[in-house]
């Protein structure tokens, strides 16, 4: 029986008009002040929450009331949007 022909693949390359703009490489890391505000924010707002159910809803802001749980995860989730921006 005869051995078929071996074809040899060409490389891709993708278009010119679809190839991205900016590479790995060129892409600065992020500033140290990055990382250090996103754990401080987590920090806090954990600190915050478990201020706030210790004290039996009295600290930190007493007039805030159930807003002071929004204060605790909204500083959680702005270190989390902080944290997707880390490179």
């Amino acid at each position: 029986m005869p051995k078929s022909q071996v074809r040899k693949k060409k490389v891709y390359t993708p278009p010119t008009d679809v190839r991205p703009t900016t590479t790995a490489s060129s892409r600065k890391p992020s500033p140290v002040w990055l990382p250090v505000t996103a754990v401080a924010l987590i920090v806090l707002g954990i600190g915050w929450l478990v201020l706030y159910y210790l004290s039996e809803q009295e600290y930190p802001v007493m007039a805030w009331g159930y807003w002071n749980l929004a204060v605790g995860f909204g500083a959680m989730v702005a270190s989390l949007a902080l944290l997707s921006r880390w490179r």
